[in-house]
């Protein structure tokens, strides 16, 4: 293994433990990077694993445990206050083992002192058997009822929508992939950087594809169209008119995407799922360093997944070369109980990459 490179700036998650969380049982791993890719088989825990992230940010807020529940349609059906059938979010999916009890527990984070606990109770404040979560993070414990999580009960939906600003301690974190990113995602992150720096670094991640053709990039359009509400759009040279950043192809939409999410991440992390996506093999090398400079100019902390060797042996390249960065290579093995994850040193990356040794 090689010496620890220095990030300039301490990492949020220097290390994760995760445990009882939806397929984990207990993972730990000890170390991870600036940027950090994480690969394994598929259904081995690479998502989940970023999800566990996603939570730990946003310190179990209403927003990201729903979105999470809802994006893998894991739902149950209930009964609104108006007596109709309705599918709502399955709280219990969020433990391992799907069996939630009064003594489960889902354990987040980095150390002990600093690990988010997600627990459940069926006698909380909620009636009629309804489940209750026990968020508790350095010190603090709330109680959240199962219908906040639904927003079945009108007379609750406004005390809902109050719970995200209601932890100061929330870390930016922002989740791309596995498909593209929405219209509406790249025109929030746009507003951010338009007439910054970052809206240069945007470009340039065009140009990786395009090189110097690529002159200016915008957003137009206004939310309330019917027909495209806002949308990205590319003037290249000696063309009069700028076309669709989407009519250019995924990979395009991915790299722009990735660049903006950077920039909008600042401080925080950027989670990226399937980080291939849409990538020529011949660009990903450029696209890991844009992400590994980025991320450190932004102090963003990345981790990403992949099922690719293309994009294992690039991401090794690119942190091989870039002298001041830490990237890691995390593999993943095993399922549930027997989960663990396999650490790889930049040399043991280079040299698998050299000698086309599959670390996947």
């Amino acid at each position: 293994m090689s010496a620890r490179r220095p990030n300039h700036t301490a990492l949020h998650l220097p290390g994760l433990a995760v445990k009882g969380f939806r397929g984990i049982a207990d993972l730990s791993i000890p170390r991870l990077g600036r940027v950090t890719l994480i690969a394994g088989k598929n259904g081995v825990g690479k998502t989940t694993l970023l999800d566990a992230v996603r939570i730990y940010a946003a310190r179990a807020s209403l927003s990201v445990l729903r979105n999470i529940l809802q994006n893998r349609e894991e739902l149950r059906g209930t009964i609104d206050e108006d007596g109709d059938e309705v599918s709502v979010p399955d709280v219990k999916a969020l433990f391992y083992g799907r069996g939630a009890a009064s003594d489960s527990r889902i354990s987040i984070g980095p150390c002990e002192k600093q690990r988010l606990s997600i627990g459940i109770v069926d006698d909380g404040i909620v009636d009629d058997g309804e489940l209750s979560l026990i968020i508790k993070f350095q010190g603090e414990e709330r109680e959240i009822p199962e219908n906040f999580l639904f927003r079945i009960s009108r007379s609750l939906y406004r005390r809902s929508l109050n719970d995200d600003s209601a932890h100061p301690s929330k870390i930016q974190c922002e989740s791309l992939g596995p498909s593209l990113p929405s219209n509406s995602d790249i025109a929030r992150f746009w507003d951010d950087v338009a007439l910054t720096d970052d809206e240069t670094q945007a470009v340039h991640a065009l140009r990786l594809i395009y090189g110097d053709d690529v002159e200016r990039v915008g957003v137009i359009g206004d939310e309330s169209s019917r027909l495209f509400g806002r949308r990205a759009i590319v003037k290249f040279n000696g063309q009069e008119s700028p076309v669709s950043l989407k009519s250019l192809g995924d990979g395009a939409v991915r790299l722009f995407g990735v660049a903006l999410a950077l920039a909008h991440s600042r401080g925080g992390f950027l989670v990226i799922d399937e980080a291939e996506n849409g990538v020529h093999h011949s660009v990903q090398r450029d696209f890991w360093e844009m992400v590994m400079k980025t991320a450190l100019k932004n102090n963003v902390q990345v981790l990403a997944t992949t099922h690719s060797w293309d994009c294992v042996a690039n991401f090794a390249q690119a942190a091989t070369d870039l002298e001041e960065m830490e990237g890691m290579l995390i593999r993943l093995e095993g399922k549930g109980e027997h989960m663990h994850a396999v650490e790889y040193s930049e040399e043991e990356l280079q040299i698998a990459a050299s000698q086309g040794i599959e670390v996947r």
